[in-house]
Order: C-alpha cells, then structure tokens, then sequence
C-alpha cells in the first residue's frame, strides 16, 4: 500500500519500523486494558492526532481510508446501546431498550475499536514493508530467509493480479464465456485458479532455488544494501506517547464526560 500511493515523508516515516511496531503492538495490549470510558476517549483522540496530521496524506485520502472504520464505530457501538444489558433505563421504543450501563459500554467499545483502527492504520500508511523486513533483520535479528521470502512474496502479488488479467482477457478474445449457474462459476473458477497455481509454483520454486544458491539458508553474518538504525525521530515517537497518554489520563480523571470510571463495574 505505501508503495502504491503518492505522499509527503513525514517525521513518522524516519522512526525505525522495528521500534515502532513494537511500541503500537505495547499500546494496542494498552488499550485493551483500559475500561474507563473517559480514558477511552482521550486515548483515541492521541492516536487520531497522529493519523490525522503526520501520516504524509492528503485530508481527503485519510478521510477515505476513515471512513470504513467511522462505520465500524457506529455499527459496534450501536448495537451495544440500543440492545445492551442495564438497569438504569433511559429510553425504549419496541425492541430499543437504551439504558445508562449499555450506553457507556457501548460508546467505549466503539472508541476502543477506533482507536486500534488508528494505530494500523498509522502504522500501515508510514512504514514502508522493506524497511520494516530489513530493520527486523537488523535490529530483532529475524533470519534473513524468512524475511527475504516474505518480500519475494509482496513482489508476486502485482504479478499474480496482473496474470489473473490476462487470463481473463484471453478467455474474452477465445469466446471463452462461464455458464449461468453455480455450476458455471466453479468451472470458471477452476479456469482460473489452475493456470495461476501452476504458474506460481514454478515461480516460487525458481525463487527457492535462486535463494539456496544465494545462501540464505545459511545463518552466517550478512551484509545489508540498506542499514536501518535509530535516530532522534525514535525518541520523540516515545515521548509524544509519554506525554499524550499522561495528559489524557489527566483529563479524563479531572475533566470527566461521563460519571462511569470503570464499564465492568455497571
């Protein structure tokens, strides 16, 4: 994806992909844990900052890449409000039963899947898969066949998708038209899968070959065409985390929205 869409480096782009997977992967089990719905809140608010303003996108690019998790937003907490469980009742109408324990269970579940939302989505739109496979073979020490084979296979997949169009415009130029039916669609499928599969397993087998020959099954030291290390960029990733997170935990204990502390004890 990030290699696919035209974008402005931003400071995010500069911080090393292991260091930052690590840190989203520590504040994704983070959120998790948290169940004040205030804290909640701000939390997404932290990390939408960062999607918002430093991913390198234009604003209606993010809001498009948005837009299907503002839907998931709806769609989770809605169905929590309107047909939760509660005791204080606030509103009914049929099968909409609205009550106070529901609406903060469900306000704070759509803002916990917000909130991870916006963490893959920073991470996924400022790392480029290259430098994220060789700073993990740098820096975590991931073997290098494992890496290199996980970047041979990002490589094939234009590939695949460009095969799987020219079968099909062969199949249109022969006359080559799929019966009506369920029948028809398996058999078009089966037109199309053999012919990829086979070309993919002399592809992948070249490429085994290729990368014995190579020694990458070999565990001796490697040199590297790119050198990922560490800048000052790292250190203001953790201290805008730091910070953030400790000023929205201040807010939601002094200027809370809502009275709930803790959704599991409604």
């Amino acid at each position: 994806m990030q290699e696919l869409l035209t974008q402005q480096e931003s400071w995010l782009h500069k911080i090393n992909p292991s260091f930052k997977l690590i840190i989203l992967t520590l504040l994704f089990i983070f959120g998790i844990l948290i169940h004040n719905v205030n804290f909640m809140i701000s939390f997404t608010i932290v990390m939408s900052i960062l999607f918002l303003f430093f991913t390198g996108h234009s604003y209606k690019r993010v809001f498009l890449f948005s837009l299907p998790f503002m839907i998931i937003f709806v769609s989770t907490s809605s169905s929590m409000i309107f047909f939760g469980e509660g005791k204080t009742l606030i509103f009914q109408w049929g099968l909409i039963h609205i009550t106070e324990e529901s609406l903060y269970r469900g306000i704070h579940l759509g803002f916990r899947a917000l909130s991870f939302a916006m963490l893959g989505l920073t991470f996924a739109l400022t790392t480029r898969p290259v430098y994220l496979f060789y700073s993990l073979m740098q820096q975590l020490h991931l073997k290098p066949k494992y890496a290199y084979s996980f970047m041979a296979a990002v490589r094939l997949l234009p590939i695949m998708i460009e095969e799987f169009q020219t079968i099909r415009y062969a199949q249109k130029v022969r006359g080559v038209n799929s019966s009506n039916g369920l029948f028809g669609y398996f058999k078009m499928i089966k037109s199309l899968m053999i012919p990829l599969l086979s070309q993919s397993i002399r592809r992948a087998f070249r490429i085994a070959v290729a990368m014995e020959a190579k020694r990458f099954n070999n565990d001796s030291k490697r040199t590297y065409f790119y050198q990922i290390g560490f800048s000052k960029f790292d250190l203001l990733f953790l201290i805008y985390f730091v910070i953030c997170i400790g000023l929205a935990y201040f807010a939601a204990i002094e200027y809370p929205l809502f009275p709930s502390t803790d959704v599991r004890q409604l």
